[in-house]
């Protein structure tokens, strides 16, 4: 591991230049890994304020 020291706007631009140099597929993944990681970020939610979520199903029939 690495320890770089700069600005926010220098850290930004790096990772911004990083990601783009990334295949679309690549960056799929990167957005699917994002996610997962953010699942396991502890937060102080209770599971029965996740059970009240607003859930939206899509239909069978194409529309």
């Amino acid at each position: 591991m690495e320890i770089r020291f700069m600005t926010k706007a220098e850290s930004n631009k790096l990772r911004q230049e990083e990601f783009l140099k990334l295949s679309p597929a690549e960056r799929v993944m990167s957005f699917f890994e994002l996610s997962r990681r953010i699942l396991k970020f502890p937060t102080n939610a209770t599971t029965d304020s996740k059970q009240n979520n607003f859930v939206l199903k899509k239909k069978g029939d194409g529309i």
